[in-house]
């Protein structure tokens, strides 16, 4: 099975830092174990004839089925089988895990997808991205992205050697690559991920030719250390059923004089070509598309919580609950809307490739920032006090007062035990460790949330909606006077 190789293929090497020790056999280490088996599970769908062409489509030249993050779609069809499967690996975790490879990879088959335009670019291009487009795909690869750079000192650019030295820069190239030194963040997945998606956002100039590239990097490359946040793991499911098994490792990267193959070397040394590879609509909608299916899921994850606090102390009678309760399920409608309108209005890219309405995918990432943190509000307002109110464990309702307990924590609708489990439910999305940091991604994993407000401005047609009112305007008399 497919899980089973994943997690063996785990044990090549790479050194990944944890509590400032590095950490051996990935796979059954507690931080790590309760996510990979949520993985392993993902990758194993794959094998299982009932759900395989839910996640997958099936690739005659290779007699095998991969997944549909793979799929370049020509058809309608294809791209909805796409959206099923992100919807799928989704569903099946709640919309929690949010780089489980289909998003990287998404971007690998975009640029994939349109390599004979890319090719301007670069004229080797083509060639390097189908090979790894293709082993990529039928080796089950792993894949996430690193493409911010480190927080030193946001008010100094390039300009300046302390920051240039530090963000990720080629130092030498040599006849096999080139060499590269510096550091990335936040590279989500980044302790089980096979490959590195490498870039910046940076605004680069001319000068910048060194820290201008795109890469994907080996996991175990020699000289890549990758250090880990603070493990929001928990062994006990019972008590915490997110954090057991959907913590998202979040990883800063070191990279100490480490060798990339040229293969693996898609742009380097032209700031324009890259910033133009990192902006291509072909790849950025397919990758983006998989973001907005994934929120759905997780907006209704939330709103099925409140809905079942609500109902378990008996206050969905109640006007101002129903209120809240009712918002969150606009927030999942408008979501799907806008899902339903990029799918509806794909239109093929110069190479006949369909791509989602980027338009309706970015608006969505937008209002996502500000509607995740609103529907956990909500959640936290239905239940209230409640949440600070149950038991250490569910294992309390065995001990010497089980029966104070079954009798004081009973709920309106359910048991006391099955209330105390969904309030443990509610608290590990949003009051654990976990939850606090569901928070914050979800306020910044597309980017600075203002920039891209403002950068749907800076593109939209505005005359399209400013000429009418200046046409109106100039048919307006005052006194027989025509306004001009």
């Amino acid at each position: 099975m497919r899980g089973e190789t994943f997690l063996q293929s785990l044990n090549d090497g790479r050194t990944v830092w944890l509590d400032g020790k590095k950490v051996d056999h990935l796979p059954e280490h507690p931080a790590f174990k309760g996510t990979l088996q949520t993985i392993k599970s993902l990758f194993d769908m794959l094998d299982d004839p009932d759900q395989r062409d839910d996640v997958g489509y099936w690739v005659p030249e290779r007699g095998r089925y991969a997944h549909a993050s793979f799929l370049v779609p020509h058809t309608p069809e294809q791209l909805a089988k796409r959206s099923r499967s992100f919807s799928r690996w989704s569903a099946e975790t709640n919309g929690m895990m949010s780089r489980l490879s289909d998003y990287a990879r998404s971007l690998v088959t975009g640029w994939y997808a349109a390599r004979d335009e890319l090719s301007k670019l670069d004229p080797h291009f083509a060639h390097k991205i189908s090979a790894y487009y293709e082993q990529a795909r039928d080796r089950d690869l792993f894949l996430t992205t690193a493409i911010i750079d480190p927080q030193i000192d946001r008010s100094r650019n390039l300009d300046d050697e302390r920051i240039a030295e530090r963000f990720l820069h080629v130092v030498r190239e040599t006849e096999e690559g080139i060499v590269i030194r510096g550091a990335k963040m936040i590279a989500t997945g980044a302790p089980y991920t096979h490959d590195f998606v490498l870039s910046s956002f940076l605004q680069f100039k001319p000068q910048d030719r060194k820290h201008a590239h795109v890469l994907i990097v080996p996991a175990n490359s020699k000289g890549l250390h990758i250090v880990c946040r603070e493990s929001f793991a928990q062994p006990k499911e019972l008590n915490h059923p997110l954090s057991a098994k959907y913590d998202e490792m979040d990883a800063v990267l070191f990279f100490d004089d480490v060798l990339v193959p040229w293969e693996r070397v898609l742009l380097y040394g032209d700031p324009q070509k890259v910033l133009a590879l990192r902006a291509n609509k072909t790849a950025n909608s397919l990758a983006f598309h998989q973001n907005v299916v994934r929120y759905v899921a997780k907006l209704e994850f939330v709103t099925g919580i409140a809905f079942a606090v609500a109902e378990s102390i008996g206050t969905t009678g109640f006007l101002h609950i129903q209120e809240k309760l009712g918002e969150l399920l606009t927030q999942i409608e408008i979501m799907k809307a806008l899902v339903i309108a990029a799918e509806t209005e794909a239109k093929p890219d110069e190479s006949g490739v369909l791509v989602p309405a980027l338009s309706y995918i970015e608006t969505a990432r937008n209002i996502g920032t500000r509607f995740y943190p609103r529907a956990i509000e909500i959640l936290q307002q239905v239940g209230a006090g409640g949440f600070v109110q149950v038991p250490s464990s569910v294992e309390d309702f065995y001990g010497p007062i089980s029966e104070l307990m079954h009798r004081y924590y009973e709920g309106a609708t359910v048991s006391a035990e099955k209330k105390v489990q969904l309030f443990k439910l509610a608290w590990d999305l949003f009051g654990s460790p976990l939850g606090a940091r569901h928070q914050l991604y979800e306020r910044f994993y597309a980017g600075d949330p203002v920039r891209g407000y403002a950068n749907l401005y800076n593109a939209f047609d505005k005359e399209r909606l400013t000429e009418p009112i200046w046409n109106l305007l100039k048919e307006t008399s005052r006194g027989g006077l025509t306004i001009t």
